[in-house]
């Protein structure tokens, strides 16, 4: 693996090695066929800077080619973000402001005529990268047959076309847990699909959402793991990059979990709960050669 040539020790950080080690240890004994990861996608799997500046979110990349409905979305934007993170309303009720603001963000996406080809060209013009060793750690776990569930209260048709444009590849083994989209015969948008996923309910993993990439790219193997194997792998890695993400797994009765947490900036200020809250900690949004390491680690039949 190519993560032998990078040092990475000035942006790794674990709180405990030891503990670190005894799970990796655990979940080598176990073998690849007990383990899954499971992965946030933006700031996790995407760069938090790009270019020096800060990357685009898979949300905020999309232009429905309608300056009136952009407009609208960012006004909606605007009024419920903040009340997203506000520290004094309760979370039944934020959950229910949640709701609202991505149901009315998805009805305006509709009724301001929302193409398949408006996706095409937000995500070529978008600043959104994949981090570097992104697309080596999905053809590890690919030969392997270890699956990768995304996790995003995005759209999984934009997190689909970001993976089609900057990797130019799909993956057997990847499913993505998102809104997705129906388009009707025209490339036009007319509904989503299934239930309601935002920020405060994507831990409630409609897992059955999740469709494996490949089907969208037209690839005609089928999916390797359906739900219940899935289930059936109680070993994970958790890839994130807020302390939230780490409810990614609470469906999940898995034996051991290793986190991996991205803390892309404001690091004086967050080191002391993320090394607290995740085994492993990479700082300054650092590539993802951290976690091929790790992970060769975990499968490693060496002894």
């Amino acid at each position: 693996m190519e993560a032998g040539h990078h040092d990475l020790s000035k942006v790794t950080v674990a709180g405990d090695p030891q503990l670190l080690q005894k799970k990796i240890d655990a979940v080598r004994l176990a073998g690849p066929s007990k383990l899954q990861v499971i992965a946030d996608f933006d700031g996790t799997l995407t760069k938090y800077f790009v270019n020096g500046r800060r990357g685009q979110s898979s949300h905020g990349i999309l232009k429905q080619g309608n300056a009136e409905y952009d407009d609208k979305r960012q006004a909606l934007y605007e009024y419920y973000h903040p009340l997203e993170f506000s520290p004094t309303i309760p979370i039944q009720e934020k959950t229910k402001l949640m709701e609202d603001w991505w149901g009315k963000t998805h009805n305006l996406l509709i009724e301001g005529g929302l193409t398949y080809d408006a996706i095409k060209e937000s995500v070529s013009s978008s600043a959104i990268a994949f981090r570097d060793g992104v697309v080596e750690l999905f053809e590890f776990l690919e030969e392997r047959d270890i699956p990768v569930l995304i996790f995003s209260a995005g759209l999984a048709d934009i997190i689909e076309e970001v993976l089609r444009q900057k990797v130019h590849r799909s993956f057997k083994n990847v499913k993505i847990v998102s809104n997705r989209m129906v388009f009707d015969n025209d490339g036009r948008l007319i509904s989503f699909k299934g239930k309601l996923i935002h920020s405060l309910n994507k831990n409630e993993h409609a897992l059955e959402m999740a469709a494996p990439v490949h089907e969208h790219f037209g690839d005609g193997d089928g999916p390797i793991n359906d739900n219940a194997s899935v289930k059936e792998r109680t070993n994970v890695l958790l890839l994130g990059d807020h302390l939230g993400d780490l409810g990614m797994s609470d469906g999940l009765d898995y034996e051991t979990r290793i986190s991996a947490g991205f803390l892309n900036d404001n690091i004086e200020n967050n080191l002391v709960n993320y090394r607290k809250a995740f085994d492993v900690v990479y700082l300054n949004d650092a590539p993802m050669w951290g976690v091929v390491k790790l992970v060769s680690q975990m499968c490693s039949t060496v002894n």
